[in-house]
């Protein structure tokens, strides 16, 4: 059974695929959704191919579908729902990261300032009108947040986990305090703007979206992952030095690649919190903290989460609900659970 289970949420974002595909405002029959992305999937195929073999092996596959159906799923729902799959495998990795590095359960990938900083990067873009784009420097911020943290918390050549935390507060604060008085100061239309953004959200996903977050997210989770069963040494804490592991170097590492992937997905959706809280612990109540099965595990649970957590937002009401409170009205009943069944005690 727990094998069967195991496997199961390996897969399930094959099925959280399909259901975000099958729910829309503009219905469409699942047989027909499902042989578009099937002829689409063979038109990619007969491109790949016919570049490999210079145009001697090419196939012609036409989708006989309307214009409109094509419209609706391939410039629409599948690139939001690629989006956000890769946005919930990104947070729900570095939660899981974090508290194995921190030995702490309510550390995760914010506590480094990059929502606070992405959040002033996109409030200056849309207030001041630069011209930049809300993406573009919603990741620089993020980045250069990221880099204050880290700059803030090595003392004496050492980053210590009580060192980074309270250097998180501190750029937080700081980014937060500008943030505000960035939307104390802006109008009123950009203002609704900068608010509609800091909840999260997954309307302006499109193809240039998930071709900048995806190469950045996807290159991260595989190095996380062939690197997971360092993260069960790291969870020892200082005893792990007393076998040789260089611990400082290996969480620097970790470290930087959990600020690239968050700062990839906050620029494109928004600040969305409590996914790298509440996939990790469901992982851990089910499998036990061995990273080899939880850090896999929250990676493919992420993407489900969210996509799923996505559709119900876009369809439960006639106007869409910001993600961000969504994950936020479950997560808030999910840890006062997870505070009554454990007591307040955690394993790392």
């Amino acid at each position: 059974m727990r094998r069967f289970l195991f496997l199961f949420l390996l897969a399930s974002p094959i099925f959280a695929f399909f259901i975000s595909l099958f729910i829309g405002a503009y219905h469409m029959p699942m047989v027909d959704i499902i042989n578009m992305v099937l002829l689409k999937s063979l038109q990619l195929i007969s491109g790949v191919l016919a570049k490999i073999t210079l145009g001697k092996l090419y196939f012609d596959v036409q989708i006989p579908y309307p214009s409109v159906y094509q419209t609706v799923l391939f410039k629409i729902r599948l690139p939001r729902v690629l989006l956000a799959m890769i946005v919930g495998s990104a947070l729900a990795v570095s939660g899981a990261v974090l508290q194995a590095i921190f030995r702490n359960p309510l550390v995760n990938s914010y506590i480094l300032g990059i929502s606070s900083g992405a959040a002033f990067g996109a409030a200056l873009a849309i207030g001041l009108s630069l011209g930049l784009g809300v993406t573009p420097l919603a990741f620089a911020f993020a980045l250069l947040a990221v880099f204050l943290t880290t700059s803030l918390a090595k003392i004496g050549g050492r980053i210590t986990p009580v060192s980074l935390i309270l250097a998180g507060v501190i750029v937080n604060a700081f980014f937060s305090a500008l943030t505000s008085l960035l939307k104390f100061l802006m109008e009123h239309e950009k203002l609704a703007s900068v608010v509609y953004w800091l909840m999260g959200s997954f309307a302006n996903a499109d193809w240039h979206s998930v071709k900048v977050a995806f190469p950045i997210i996807f290159a991260g989770c595989i190095i996380i992952s062939l690197m997971r069963w360092q993260l069960n040494v790291l969870s020892f804490g200082e005893e792990a030095k007393l076998v040789g592991v260089e611990t400082e170097k290996l969480k620097f590492v970790f470290i930087l690649i959990i600020s690239l992937i968050t700062a990839a997905s906050v620029a494109f959706c928004g600040i969305i919190g409590w996914v790298g809280l509440m996939i990790p612990h469901m992982v851990r109540m089910a499998f036990g903290p061995d990273h080899k099965k939880l850090i896999p595990l929250s990676i493919s649970l992420g993407a489900s989460f969210m996509v799923l957590a996505d559709t119900l937002a876009r369809s439960i009401a006639t106007y869409e609900i910001p993600i961000g409170i969504l994950t936020t009205l479950l997560g808030i009943p999910f840890f006062a659970y997870l505070l009554r069944k454990t007591g307040g005690g955690w394993h790392a």
